[in-house]
C-alpha cells in the first residue's frame, strides 16, 4: 500500500472511529430510562453491562443496548489502531514505530476486553477484573500514543499541534486518575481520559485529509507562464 493510499485512509479511519463512538453512546445513554442514565455518574462501561438491575457502586444498571456499546467497545478499539498503525507506518520509522505499533495492538486487545468482559460484579470473578484491566491498559496506551504525536520531533509537525497533542494526552491521563475521586463526577473524569484520543483522533484525521486535498489541488494547479 503506497503512502498516498495510507496517509489519507488512516486519517479517515481516525475520523470515523470517533463518529461511531459517539454515537453509539448517545444512543446506548438515551435507550437507559430507569433511571436515566447520567454522563456525570455514570460509567461508560455501565452501557455495556447485560443485566438489567445490576446494582454496583450505589449505581442502578440497565442499559437496553448494551449490544451496541459492547460492539462499539471492540469496533473502536480496532479502528483506532488501524488507523495509528496506517499513520505510523507512513510518518515513522525505527524504534518510534515499533513503540506506537506496540502501544496501538495494546490498545485494540485492550479494549477487545472491554467488549466481552463487562464492568459488572454479575458473573465470574475474573471478568470484571479482565474488564478494568483491558481499560486501563487502553486508556494508557491511546493517550500516550496521543502525547508521543506531539512529542517526536522527527515528525516536524505544527508547534500548536505539537502542543495541542501533548496537553490533550496529559490531560486525559490526569483525568482517569480523578475518576475514583467522586461518585459524582467520575463519568466525568471517565470520559476526560476517553475523549481525549477521540478529540485527537478528530483533529488529527481532519487535518491530515484538509492538507491532502490542499495538496492534490496545488498539484493539479496550471503553472503561471510568462507572456
Amino acid at each position: 500500500m503506497s503512502r498516498k493510499i495510507r496517509l489519507p485512509l488512516g486519517a479517515a479511519v481516525l475520523v470515523l472511529n470517533a463518529v461511531q463512538w459517539v454515537v453509539s453512546e448517545a444512543v446506548a445513554a438515551a435507550a437507559w430510562t430507569s433511571p436515566p442514565y447520567s454522563y456525570a455518574t455514570n460509567y461508560i462501561s455501565d452501557l455495556g453491562v447485560p443485566k438489567c438491575g445490576t446494582h454496583y457502586q450505589g449505581r442502578t444498571i440497565c442499559s437496553p443496548d448494551h449490544a451496541l456499546m459492547n460492539t462499539s467497545f471492540i469496533v473502536q478499539g480496532i479502528l483506532f489502531a488501524t488507523g495509528v498503525v496506517l499513520l505510523a507506518a507512513t510518518l515513522l520509522s525505527g524504534r518510534a514505530r515499533r513503540v506506537v505499533i506496540a502501544l496501538a495492538g495494546a490498545h485494540a486487545v485492550g479494549f477487545l476486553l472491554v467488549g466481552l468482559f463487562h464492568g459488572s460484579p454479575d458473573g465470574p470473578g475474573y471478568s470484571l477484573a479482565l474488564h478494568v484491566a483491558g481499560a486501563s491498559i487502553a486508556i494508557l496506551c491511546a493517550n500516550t500514543i496521543v502525547i508521543l504525536a506531539g512529542s517526536l520531533k522527527s515528525l516536524q509537525l505544527p508547534r500548536a499541534y505539537r502542543v495541542f497533542s501533548i496537553a490533550v494526552g496529559a490531560l486525559g491521563l490526569l483525568s482517569e486518575a480523578f475518576v475514583g475521586v467522586s461518585a459524582s463526577t467520575a463519568g466525568i473524569f471517565e470520559r476526560g481520559g476517553v475523549y481525549s484520543w477521540l478529540l485527537w483522533s478528530v483533529v488529527t484525521g481532519v487535518s491530515l485529509l484538509v492538507g491532502q486535498t490542499r495538496r492534490a489541488t496545488e498539484a493539479k494547479m496550471p503553472e503561471n507562464v510568462p507572456a
